[in-house]
């Protein structure tokens, strides 16, 4: 069941089984981010964080938008200081970094355009499924807006050097096949398809040894951001080779069965 909780406008949360769906819930603003919304979706994922039969996170968006990104008007009215400013931008940051440092493996289904902060906030999904007729939009230049070091970093390490340079600098729009051809996007489908293919991914993610993917995707996102910790993955890798999920996976194979993690 939705949890509705908080007021119409929060983030829903749905979960079904080992999915669990995080829903921005402002279509009449594109899904624009207020700053309530911030504590709200900490607050959410620390729940999917403590839950042990979820598996897999899927974010997205109501109507026809993923989101509009953070709302500056809001910002802009209530930071009567550089220290409030900096307070504002930093919320949001941590957000998207607590998103990205998720233990389970998270997709964007991406059901429109995605504008501002929140690409990164997508970008911080270790998938993102987009349909064909989504856009992006970073307008930080012509905002004057210097981007947080943790979002440069998240585009620089998952699009690459010139990719970030270009979405950064020249502010411009860019359609879904050209997110899908500098790896923004992990795939891209009509409308129609989108359910299909991101719960048949949710599913896949859903299947495999929990604790395995933890450890793996939190040595993927160190080595991308430059800080593994190699004795920590070494640890990982040496319990794993005795732990239970191994055991069931060996046995699983041998049976030709699905494994039961």
């Amino acid at each position: 069941m939705p949890d509705t909780a908080e007021t119409p406008s929060a983030p829903v949360l749905e979960i079904a089984g080992a999915h669990a769906t995080i829903r921005l819930n402002r279509p009449k603003h594109l899904n624009r981010l207020q700053a309530e919304d911030l504590g709200e979706l900490v607050r959410l994922f620390d729940r999917i964080e403590a839950d042990p039969s979820i598996r897999v996170l899927v974010l997205t968006g109501t109507g026809r938008a993923f989101s509009a990104g953070y709302d500056l008007n809001s910002v802009a009215e209530r930071a009567v200081s550089a220290s409030e400013q900096q307070s504002a931008g930093s919320a949001f940051e941590v957000v998207v970094n607590r998103l990205e440092d998720l233990g389970v493996p998270t997709i964007c289904r991406l059901n429109g355009g995605v504008y501002g902060g929140s690409t990164d906030l997508a970008l911080a999904c270790d998938f993102r499924i987009g349909v064909d007729t989504a856009e992006m939009f970073m307008p930080a230049a012509r905002l004057g807006l210097h981007y947080y070091k943790s979002g440069i970093k998240r585009y620089v390490s998952r699009l690459g050097i010139d990719n970030a340079k270009m979405l950064f600098l020249t502010a411009q729009k860019i359609t879904a096949p050209e997110m899908l051809r500098i790896g923004y996007l992990t795939a891209m489908v009509p409308v129609e398809r989108l359910d299909e293919e991101v719960d048949g991914l949710a599913t896949i993610l859903a299947g495999n040894a929990p604790l395995a993917m933890r450890g793996m995707k939190r040595a993927i996102n160190e080595f991308a951001r430059g800080e593994l910790d190699e004795a920590a993955a070494d640890q990982r890798h040496r319990d794993s080779m005795r732990g239970d999920e191994i055991k069931e996976g060996i046995k699983a194979f041998a049976e030709k069965r699905a494994p039961r993690f």
